[in-house]
């Protein structure tokens, strides 16, 4: 499996789990590859037209769109407007929760999403391919 995607998620808080994802990209073992073009710094800027710009451009790149969900990213207003423009420019939907008990966005629900039954590599691959 070789798909080009942009990972949404909490920043401040999920990071390890969106490198976790890189690093199962970058270990041969594992047949999972991916082209990641998450934005990988934290969006709290006082230029938010300029990241959203960037944002948009990154998800228009990619043919799928990974939200992680993590304890926190239900309040993220920037994960939300994610979901919102990767539905408005059709991309292919995947959800995954770090933990079956964290609240989810509600952009999520609706949107036809594929959702991971659980954080694992099996799961994820199963999810993407079924977008």
């Amino acid at each position: 499996m070789s798909v080009d995607l942009f990972i949404s998620y909490d920043y401040d808080n999920d990071k390890r789990y969106k490198n976790l994802l890189v690093a199962w990209d970058s270990n041969d073992l594992f047949d999972f590859e991916f082209y990641d073009h998450s934005v990988d710094v934290s969006v709290n800027s006082t230029d938010a037209a300029y990241i959203k710009r960037v944002i948009k451009e990154r998800i228009g790149n990619c043919s799928h769109f990974l939200c992680l969900i993590g304890e926190e990213t239900w309040k993220s207003e920037w994960v939300t407007w994610e979901i919102e423009k990767a539905v408005e420019m059709g991309r292919s939907i995947v959800a995954v929760k770090i933990d079956n008990s964290y609240m989810s966005p509600t952009a999520i629900y609706g949107i036809g999403a594929s959702w991971a039954k659980s954080f694992t590599l099996a799961s994820i691959k199963i999810a993407v391919d079924a977008a």
